[in-house]
């Protein structure tokens, strides 16, 4: 697959980009650097890096990617490089129309404007999203990431290069529950993500977009799995699929943020979170990244 440039918005936030794939510092499946993003990922079978090369944001600034495969793709595992390209750039939601949505508005209009510009990062995979969502639920961050690069390290394959990329469905179904209760996993989220897991892999559970498989259905397939719930399903769609319209209703931090955001003196509960957030539908999605990102403010 040649190498490609890919145009980046005037107002592209790197750091916001960097940062996300940077969370854990002994990364073993992405290498982080000032104007440099690789990472490792399964892509239909064949171990893949892919090498994104940034330049300062800026008018017409433009990433330059190489997509290193250790075998020929097929043209379905070209498309999948693209799409996980865009995916872990944050290219898909556009935040304009949010922004315009909330111009006026008192919740969210000031906290927009503070944050111009504030996208959506992504997994490169629905699959790499669903699997952290579930590993991450209910126990700390720094927990999660361990949890992460041990499944990496049991699933995953690694490059020619020497990355190691994040596992695929049928990858990861080749596991046992043993292999991650022995590292730490609870036996119900080991369960959780093989049952997963395996499901996508013998093609029970469909997770492409298609005429014949909307949001709407996926997400009622992923619901009827068990051990996923609408917290799970949600945080897949946004980080999976860059569905614009994710209620993160269930989402502590979302409702910390909302606590500040309103002067409240507790924090509203997971109902009143969900009455909230459904005002700004169909911009939920942003909505719940602007609550995140004033958890942390830029300098």
């Amino acid at each position: 697959m040649k190498p490609y440039k890919l145009a980046l918005p005037p107002d592209y936030r790197l750091d916001d980009v960097l940062a996300f794939h940077r969370r854990d510092a002994e990364s073993i499946a992405e290498e982080v650097s000032a104007e440099r993003l690789r990472k490792g990922v399964l892509l239909d079978g064949v171990p893949v890096v892919l090498d994104i090369a940034l330049p300062p944001a800026g008018a017409g600034a433009e990433a330059r990617v190489s997509v290193q495969a250790d075998s020929p793709l097929s043209a379905a595992g070209r498309e999948q490089a693209r799409e996980a390209v865009l995916n872990i750039l944050g290219l898909r939601i556009d935040p304009a129309p949010f922004c315009a949505f909330v111009k006026k508005d008192k919740l969210f209009g000031a906290l927009a404007r503070k944050q111009p510009g504030l996208r959506i990062v992504q997994s490169a995979t629905v699959f790499e999203a669903l699997t952290w969502a579930i590993i991450g639920q209910q126990i700390n961050l720094s927990f999660a990431i361990a949890l992460r690069r041990s499944f990496i390290l049991q699933a995953g394959r690694q490059h020619s290069s020497g990355l190691w990329c994040y596992p695929d469905a049928d990858s990861a179904a080749a596991l046992s529950v043993d292999d991650l209760t022995s590292r730490k996993f609870s036996r119900a989220k080991a369960e959780t993500l093989l049952r997963l897991a395996t499901l996508v892999a013998n093609g029970e559970l469909r997770l492409e977009l298609a005429d014949d498989n909307s949001i709407d259905q996926i997400s009622a397939a992923l619901l009827a799995v068990k051990g996923i719930g609408p917290w799970t399903v949600n945080y897949g769609l946004l980080r999976g699929y860059g569905y614009a319209d994710c209620s993160l209703h269930g989402d502590v931090a979302v409702r910390a943020a909302l606590q500040t955001l309103m002067g409240a003196d507790q924090r509203p509960d997971i109902k009143q979170t969900e009455d909230i957030l459904t005002r700004y539908s169909p911009h939920r999605t942003m909505a719940a990244a602007h609550l995140w990102a004033s958890l942390h403010p830029r300098d």
